[in-house]
């Protein structure tokens, strides 16, 4: 899909907080000022792929009137960079005049994808990649259970999720409709549950917490809830997103890698592979300060040791690639391969972060031509 193994991933939330404040990534990052900049920068250093994120509340402000001008120049300084981006569409936020529970939602959202699709393809003269909506089982656990975000419910969050399913699948219509030879990326947290030391009661539940993860993708292939209109074929590339925070305790601690309860990355992508059968793409992963490097040696290992086994992990996302603030208490976080920029768009690189690309290329590389590239079967394995 890339013409390079990492990628760099664009921060575009927008939604709004428990507060109804708005965010806005894309802006508040300097990427909206400076996306010319940040991806000749990602390109020189080699980085030919990339994630980013349509702005949607900005695009539809008035139903079915598009304005575009918000997205252009992300579009355009990409494109002339040479950096392939899979854009996502949905990414937590909505225009303001929509009721995300009402199907006008799916509708609003199928047309605006469909004309999203048009747009890149005519731009570019190539077929689009699109995230639909990201991260579903997230959202509807922190929009429908938890309040944390917009829509700011509690106890709707499998009301949120057929929802968003829902919207996943009526967008991948309208987009194939107008490209068919776009390609589909769904991106959903990678997590591991333990049950620790308790109960039967409660490791039988930290198991099913785990087994949970699964369930948005499942709709989507239509292996569960059929009655949404999932099918196998709106399964193309699965993303995966893994922090140093997606394993924890039941109701408790994180648990620290190395840990004997800390289960594998590698293992984890065998048993996403095992389920759907699909090329696999680490969507998002990174640490904060100095365990950037030591959090990507550890990730580029369990992905040689998965590609080692026949996984076809086509590669990984720094995300976010630029130093970005806070959801909560808009401090910086240093957590990119870029920083902050100042007032004319410059940014200084992180070395460390940066030799350990390096160094995990070569492994790549001289993992890749020791072995014959992958084939994936069409029909989703191991349901």
């Amino acid at each position: 899909m890339f013409d390079s193994f990492f990628l760099g991933g664009f921060e575009c939330s927008t939604q709004r907080r428990h507060d109804n404040k708005r965010l806005d990534l894309t802006r508040s990052s300097g990427h909206e000022q400076h996306a010319a900049q940040d991806y000749a920068a990602l390109s020189g250093l080699g980085l030919k792929g990339a994630r980013d994120g349509l702005r949607w509340y900005l695009i539809e402000q008035r139903p079915g009137v598009y304005d575009w001008s918000s997205f252009l120049p992300l579009l355009r300084a990409a494109h002339q960079s040479g950096v392939r981006v899979a854009w996502d569409l949905c990414h937590y936020g909505w225009p303001d005049d929509i009721d995300i529970w009402r199907p006008e939602f799916v509708q609003r959202f199928a047309r605006f994808a469909g004309q999203a699709a048009r747009l890149v393809e005519q731009e570019t003269g190539e077929p689009p990649i699109f995230c639909p909506v990201n991260e579903i089982s997230f959202w509807s656990w922190a929009g429908g259970n938890q309040a944390a975000m917009n829509p700011n419910a509690r106890g709707r969050g499998q009301e949120l999720k057929r929802q968003l399913v829902r919207a996943s699948l009526a967008a991948i219509d309208a987009v194939r409709q107008e490209t068919p030879r776009a390609r589909i990326l769904h991106a959903e947290p990678a997590i591991h549950v333990d049950g620790g030391a308790g109960s039967r009661k409660v490791r039988k539940s930290a198991e099913a917490y785990r087994v949970s993860q699964f369930e948005a993708l499942d709709m989507i292939a239509g292996t569960q809830a059929p009655e949404l209109g999932g099918r196998p074929d709106c399964l193309d590339v699965v993303g995966v997103n893994f922090y140093p925070h997606n394993q924890w305790y039941l109701g408790g601690s994180t648990i620290p890698m190395g840990h004997h309860a800390y289960r594998p990355l590698a293992a984890i992508l065998a048993e996403v592979f095992a389920r759907y059968g699909r090329p696999i793409l680490i969507t998002e992963t990174g640490a904060e300060g100095s365990a950037r490097p030591a959090w990507l040696h550890y990730v580029v290992g369990e992905v040689i040791a998965a590609r080692s086994a026949g996984v076809p992990v086509e590669g990984i996302c720094l995300y976010p690639v630029l130093d970005t603030e806070g959801w909560v208490d808009h401090r910086i976080c240093p957590v990119g391969l870029f920083s902050s920029c100042d007032a004319q768009g410059a940014r200084t690189v992180y070395m460390p972060l940066l030799e350990e690309i390096e160094y995990a290329r070569s492994k790549i590389i001289t993992r890749a031509l020791m072995k014959p590239p992958f084939s994936v079967a069409g029909p989703i394995a191991g349901l």
